[in-house]
């Protein structure tokens, strides 16, 4: 490797490890992601134009072709793609970097078949090229299935003593993958078999996990994807492939371990437990039985031009009406009526972690707005009006009410302490946890029914008429 490679490789790292620590805030998030992308961009010049390849020049047209065409079609389907269907594309993306890195295990599989044979020492080869293959396999199918929960195609698929045969298929890839390692490592047929059985892993692993666990479902793939390219990159002893895979990998894990603690439940509770399914919502009581109380567009908006505080929750049927330009209007409108106005952000709010922030970023909302749920608890009990829009499950008071429900112990926004909570929903229609809210009974609470644009429009028109 020359100098002039080895040092784009370096500063390639850096960009990962810089871009990554901006994208722990909203504000610099997006500059950390150009940093980040523009690392990966020199390294993948540097590697085309200064590796020493011994491959013929059709071939390595093959190779620039193949990146020009699938930038172009990334890049179309990113700026595409609507803000509701950002889990599905994250899912689909995890998909294929598993896939890459399973089809680069087959290819070295090839290449170093019969080493261990010849030389003890390189069966590590063989075992990290078996990793590759099966990380990337699981992490391929499972983010599919992902895809297709998210995306409405799939239901929640409960096999019968699915954990059983879970850890049952799990224990036999590990004990094949040792079979091959130990004792056959010439066998293409052998590692078809490991791999054929690693995709079909993959597919029981994510089917009968729940709706409402998929933002941590993503989160655990995401990290897969990682850690199948820092074993790509050990293969290729490539630095950049190698760093940032541990850093999407060791940050994956550690945003899947936060989610579940802001669920309030193990990891191994979302993988074995499958929350959001049949299940939880026959197991769900709910301490309802009371009436509801509507609003109209005209009382509301009353309420909220003459409140000191307000406070709006986002939720998915915020992204689902595209509504989120019309609430950055309603929070302008209000501020400049002299009313304090802020976001209060759930950790697992939406699909996907973050989901929130971007959707809000979209529409310019300044930052200093969002506050974290640990920060705007201690001040609902002050908060005139709470607007609750498109939100469910993370403001149900069933949480710390009622033992018997599924989410009881999850932390939740205690938007409950507010003096008036009024909640904007299409219908009565549980959450994606399938569990009704105790939040819509409360005395306190009037509910705006109708879409979250149509009704936050009118809204807004009404404070303009006041």
């Amino acid at each position: 490797m020359s100098i002039a490679l080895s040092i784009i490789y370096l500063i390639g790292t850096l960009t990962f490890v810089i871009g990554l620590k901006m994208l722990g805030h909203p504000e610099t998030a997006k500059r950390g992601n150009l940093i980040a992308a523009f690392g990966m961009g020199i390294a993948i010049l540097g590697t085309l134009f200064l590796h020493d390849f011994e491959v013929s020049n059709f071939i390595y047209t093959l190779v620039i072709a193949a990146i020009l065409i699938g930038g172009i079609i990334g890049w179309v389907i990113a700026v595409k793609v609507e803000m509701t269907k950002m889990p599905e594309l994250v899912s689909l993306f995890n998909g294929f970097g598993g896939g890459s890195a399973l089809l680069i295990g087959l290819v070295e599989f090839s290449k170093n078949i019969g080493v261990a044979e010849a030389d003890k020492a390189s069966i590590s080869i063989v075992t990290t090229i078996l990793a590759a293959i099966i990380i990337g396999s699981i992490t391929f199918t499972g983010s599919l299935i992902a895809w297709a929960k998210l995306n409405g195609s799939m239901n929640d698929i409960r096999l019968p003593k699915y954990n059983l045969i879970n850890n049952i298929v799990v224990i036999g890839l590990v004990a094949f993958g040792a079979y091959i390692v130990t004792v056959n490592t010439d066998s293409l047929l052998l590692i078809y078999l490991l791999l054929v059985a690693s995709l079909i892993y993959g597919v029981l692993f994510v089917i009968p996990i729940g709706g409402a666990d998929m933002p941590v479902v993503i989160s655990l793939l995401n990290s897969l994807t990682g850690i199948a390219a820092a074993i790509t990159g050990i293969l290729y002893d490539n630095m950049v492939m190698l760093v940032g895979g541990i850093l999407v990998g060791s940050a994956g894990l550690i945003l899947t371990f936060a989610m579940c603690k802001a669920m309030n439940r193990s990891l191994g509770n979302v993988i074995f437990g499958a929350f959001g399914g049949d299940a939880a919502v026959a197991g769900a009581t709910g301490k309802t039985g009371g009436t509801i109380k509507k609003t109209s567009a005209s009382d509301a908006a009353v309420m909220m031009n003459y409140s000191s505080n307000v406070v709006i929750v986002p939720g998915y049927g915020l992204a689902v009406a595209q509504a989120q330009h019309v609430i950055h209007e309603l929070e302008e409108l209000l501020t400049k009526r002299g009313v304090n106005v802020r976001y209060a952000i759930h950790p697992v709010a939406g699909r996907m972690p973050g989901h929130m922030n971007v959707l809000l970023a979209e529409s310019n909302v300044a930052y200093d707005k969002l506050v974290e749920m640990d920060d705007i608890n201690p001040q609902f009990p002050n908060t005139d009006v709470v607007l609750v829009v498109g939100a469910n499950d993370v403001v149900n008071p069933a949480a710390h009410n009622d033992p018997s429900s599924p989410i009881y112990g999850m932390p939740i926004l205690d938007v409950e302490n507010a003096k008036h909570i009024i909640v904007n929903k299409r219908s009565m229609n549980a959450g994606y946890a399938g569990i009704e809210n105790e939040l819509f009974f409360n005395q306190k609470t009037s509910m705006l029914f109708g879409d979250a644009k149509s009704a936050l429009t009118e809204l807004v028109n009404e404070i303009k008429n006041m």
